[in-house]
């Protein structure tokens, strides 16, 4: 084998007749090579897809330098020797293109095709090969299917391969389930059907019924509506009866408010009575009036304010000593004040000082002779003149005094010219007062003056049409009774228009007038409340139209009931039909079972036999039957106390022994005996101890005497049990294959 294959990058493995121990550790490829020749002999299924837990073939071998997947197996097929060759030309379709040839030769193979390579060349299908004779580790135990079914019925039976009891069961179990199966099926869905059926016939039934009341329900309450319809109408007439009433009345309102009007408008005419825009602007200017009086009386409450204050500042100017004198006056008064007050003490010091000198001089003199004497005498004489003049000086000068504390209350010149100073103040203050009185006293005549000329100017208009309007007050009375008068009239106006239109409106809904004259007799309810029930029956029928529409439509769909009684009585006779069926069916899957009871019954013993002389040696007698049932469930009996041990009760190494037993039984009475299929290893053994592995190992020297038998294993044991026999080819192999 040559393989482009997964991990295999065109390695080669040859084989030998016989049994062939591959060694080799985990991860080198023993798998993916059981897998390869599985795949060159039955292809590989493109359909198949990953699922949760697997990978389907074509993408788990998919080679992993990213080429294509390819292989050439060379083979003996009896006495031909062939080569076949799987390549990929589409990567949907890994080794889909497939050729078979005879060695050394070009010529092609007559019949060997891709799909039947495998079923050819071994004489099994691969469900079968995959089942028996191809062991896994993680395959050994045996599982039911249709071809392994139809390879044993071949052999205790006609020799056929197209029977399954399986595929016949489930053929027999899709007609049976095909009729019933719980609720599904033929039959439940007839059922169904016949059951709608009969159902539509009672709805059927149900809706004439309802129909009927419906439709005299409709009848009733049109008869509602045409009493209604009337009463409306009588109720129109009747209004417009009213009508013609209520417009003959608004006719002699509006003349009768036009005449008022009229009336109103030639009395005011007659006596001049103004417009309202003259009588309100009137009435401003008396009211403009009160505001210019109340700024009259303020103004004169100001000028006499400052009157006051003119009055306290004269009174406080005259109150000053320099009283009566303007300022110039008072400032050349206070420029040359007279001198202060007289020392009479000095001057009597200065006479009697002087009238001593002239005595002593004197008294000298005259001690010097009559001369001198007389020359003293002339100075005392002065002497005492000088003191008389001082006294009169004095004298003088107290008058003075006395004068300026009299007028002044003081002699002090400072406190003059401080008085002087205050009565300039004061002086300036009254002038100012005075200026103030007359621009007050201006300001509030102005005003005063400004009354006037509006009171006569208001009275000179108002009397134009009220000569009695003597005074404002009088005048501003007359002006309020005019304007009641035009409002009067504006009123009457107003009225005089509301009942013309009043009167057109009514015009306007007045109806033609019917001929008849006869009065009607008043309605005995309100249009609101005939309006309102006619709504309702209206409602009432529109609905009561709409449901009988519906019976009708939903009868009408429902079909004829003559005609789903004749559905009824057909779908009645396909059940009894189908259900007939449904026993003859059930009846055939309980023979079926008894015939594949018998086969199992007549294979079963011998698989049992042949698993238990394989099972036996394998366990070096520790066990010496074995059972299966018909789903190849498995017991062994123990040799040592003869009881039957279920399969799930064993050890893993025992039951895989067990399963393996089994296999090479189902190999030796299920495949082929001409040109036997090799059987394919997978690490079978790996669970066995080494007396069982020992034994299994001298059981397949023996059995591949007469067919080929491929053991792969990553363990060393088996290369050792067989390193002197050479009968047994050994290979251990790397990641490429190497011959020990």
């Amino acid at each position: 084998m040559t393989a482009t294959f997964g991990k295999l990058q065109g390695n080669t493995l040859e084989l030998s007749p016989g049994l062939n121990i591959l060694e080799a550790p985990n991860e080198t490829g023993k798998s993916t090579w059981c897998a390869f020749l599985l795949s060159m002999l039955y292809g590989i299924n493109s359909r198949e897809r990953d699922r949760t837990g697997y990978i389907a073939d074509k993408n788990r071998y998919a080679p992993w330098n990213g080429g294509t997947m390819s292989g050439r197996l060379e083979c003996r097929a009896g006495n031909q020797e062939l080569t076949l060759l799987r390549t990929t030309r589409r990567a949907t379709a890994p080794l889909g293109e497939f050729q078979a040839t005879y060695t050394g030769t070009g010529d092609l193979v007559p019949g060997l095709t891709g799909p039947t390579c495998g079923e050819l060349l071994l004489g099994i299908s691969r469900e079968v090969y995959e089942r028996s004779a191809f062991i896994r580790q993680s395959g050994l135990a045996i599982s039911q299917d249709a071809g392994l079914e139809r390879r044993i019925a071949s052999l205790i039976s006609s020799g056929e391969e197209d029977t399954s009891f399986s595929e016949a069961t489930e053929v027999l179990k899709k007609q049976l389930n095909r009729r019933r199966h719980n609720k599904t099926g033929q039959i439940p869905a007839l059922e169904a059907e016949l059951a709608e059926v009969r159902r539509q016939i009672e709805d059927a039934r149900h809706l004439e019924q309802t129909l009927k009341q419906a439709l005299a329900q409709v009848d009733t309450l049109a008869q509602q509506e045409a009493l209604l319809q009337a009463e409306l109408a009588h109720l129109d007439s009747w209004e417009a009866q009213q009508k013609q009433k209520d417009l003959v009345q608004a006719q002699q309102a509006a003349q009768e408010a036009k005449q008022r009007a009229d009336t109103l408008r030639g009395r005011l005419e007659a006596e001049h009575i103004p417009e309202n825009d003259t009588i309100a602007r009137l009435r401003g200017a008396i009211v403009n009036l009160e505001t210019v009086r109340k700024s009259v009386d303020k103004a004169r409450a100001e000028r006499d304010e400052a009157m006051k204050q003119m009055l306290r500042a004269e009174a406080a100017v005259s109150e000053s000593p320099f009283a009566g004198q303007s300022v110039e006056q008072v400032r050349r008064e206070v420029a040359s004040p007279p001198s202060g007050t007289p020392s009479y003490t000095a001057a009597a010091v200065l006479a009697v000082c002087g009238l001593l000198a002239a005595a002593a001089l004197c008294w000298g003199l005259w001690s010097m002779g009559p001369l001198p004497a007389l020359g003293c005498s002339a100075a005392a004489v002065l002497a005492s003149a000088g003191g008389a003049w001082a006294l009169r000086r004095a004298a003088r000068q107290k008058a003075q005094a006395d004068a300026l504390l009299k007028r002044y209350g003081t002699t002090d010149t400072d406190a003059i010219t401080a008085l002087a100073n205050t009565y300039y103040k004061l002086y300036e203050a009254q002038e100012a007062a005075q200026a103030n009185v007359n621009a007050k006293t201006a300001t509030a005549d102005a005003l005063y003056a400004t009354l006037t000329s509006n009171e006569q100017g208001i009275l000179l208009e108002v009397r134009r049409f009220a000569p009695a309007a003597y005074n404002i007050p009088t005048a501003d009375t007359l002006l309020r009774q005019c304007a009641v008068r035009r409002r009067e009239l504006q009123e009457a106006d107003a009225a005089a228009r509301e009942a013309a239109m009043r009167r057109d409106l009514t015009a306007g809904q007045v109806p033609a007038a019917e001929e008849s004259s006869v009065p009607l007799s008043p309605p005995s309810r309100s249009r609101a409340a005939v309006t309102l029930a006619l709504e309702d029956i209206r409602g009432q029928l529109s609905a009561a139209r709409s449901t009988a529409d519906q019976l009708s439509g939903r009868l009408h769909a429902g079909g004829d009931p003559v005609v789903l009684q004749s559905e009824a009585a057909r779908l009645e006779n396909e059940i009894h039909t189908l259900e007939t069926e449904y026993d003859a069916i059930a009846m055939a899957m309980e023979v079926l079972d008894q015939a594949n009871t018998t086969l199992q019954n007549r294979f079963s013993p011998a698989l049992g036999r042949r698993a238990a002389e394989i099972f036996r040696a394998m366990t070096a007698d520790r066990y010496g039957s074995v059972t299966l049932d018909r789903s190849l469930h498995l017991t062994a009996e123990t040799t040592a106390d003869g009881l039957y041990r279920d399969a799930s009760l064993l050890s893993a190494g025992t039951v895989d022994q067990l399963y393996l037993a089994v296999r090479l039984a189902i190999c030796d009475l299920v495949l082929p005996n001409e040109d036997p299929a090799p059987i394919v290893l997978d690490d079978a053994l790996s669970n066995f101890d080494d007396a069982r592995a020992h034994a299994a190992l001298r059981w397949l020297k023996d059995a591949a005497r007469n067919r080929q038998i491929l053991l792969f294993t990553c363990q060393s044991r088996e290369a050792s049990f067989f390193a002197s026999d050479p009968e047994v080819s050994i290979q251990r192999l790397t990641d490429a294959a190497e011959v020990v």
